[in-house]
């Protein structure tokens, strides 16, 4: 399985896999079920996890049922118990939005819920995250995951959250980080899909992040706070969502 799912992850398109990857894996995911593993974001218990990956695949990344990933978890676990996403009334924008959350916060009575992208066919709006078409300061809530890597101009996108943005209001966008760099690793010689893939993880990419990468968000405006959740976790409860264990959480808020 991991193999299959390597190769379909690297060359199939996410917009065509979000179309069908859903259907068949929920099918797989009941013949998975268990108790060593749980999903917290609906509860779906299973003996072990799908492996995903790229070119190295993890075990246990991918829950069948919601098809979250290490880090959807995370995140969500983060929004209930740190943030007030599921208190106060929020209109949210969701940029290339992720299927586990989709339902959720369409179904959240305070939440207002817009989604955008640029391809994804489950957006309500397309969109270029460089030319956010929004008025300043419409959202209370910006979510944007694993985007600004495949952006040319990442400041430029980075500028635009902060401006739809009201003042009070927050933002989470994580990006993959290589914490061996001090600094983000940009180089227009890496213009193939191999040498991206080489040097930036995925064949898509246009950087690898590195340490840099709040000061980057606070380059715009941001105050950023980098929190540290998976590591206050129990390390039981951890390992039994199937949490990444050196994810830093990325929060910025606009000033008021």
């Amino acid at each position: 399985m991991k193999y299959i799912i390597s190769f379909v992850t690297r060359y199939i398109p996410r917009h065509i896999l979000q179309l069908v990857a859903h259907r068949i894996l929920q099918i797989y995911g009941l013949f998975l079920r268990g108790n060593k593993f749980e999903d917290p974001i609906d509860g779906t218990k299973y003996r072990k996890l799908l492996p995903y990956g790229r070119i190295n695949s993890r075990p246990n990344a991918l829950a069948p049922n919601t098809l979250s990933l290490e880090r959807h978890r995370l995140l969500w676990l983060f929004f209930k118990q740190k943030t007030n996403l599921f208190t106060d009334p929020i209109r949210l924008l969701h940029v290339a939005p992720e299927y586990c959350f989709i339902k959720l916060f369409n179904n959240q009575p305070n939440i207002s819920y817009v989604t955008g992208d640029l391809i994804s066919p489950l957006a309500d709006v397309r969109m270029d995250v460089r030319h956010i078409p929004f008025p300043d300061n419409s959202f209370e809530v910006v979510i944007c995951n694993h985007v600004l890597e495949h952006v040319d101009e990442d400041i430029k996108s980075m500028s635009e959250f902060f401006r739809v943005l009201k003042p009070g209001g927050w933002g989470v966008f994580q990006v993959p980080i290589d914490f061996s760099l001090d600094t983000t690793l940009e180089n227009p010689a890496y213009n193939t899909p191999e040498l991206r893939e080489k040097h930036y993880w995925q064949r898509d990419h246009v950087r690898l992040y590195g340490r840099d990468y709040g000061k980057r968000l606070a380059s715009v405006g941001f105050e950023v706070t980098e929190d540290y959740l998976v590591m206050e976790l129990d390390p039981k409860l951890a390992a039994r969502y199937a949490l990444p264990m050196q994810e830093i959480i990325y929060y910025c808020q606009k000033p008021q």
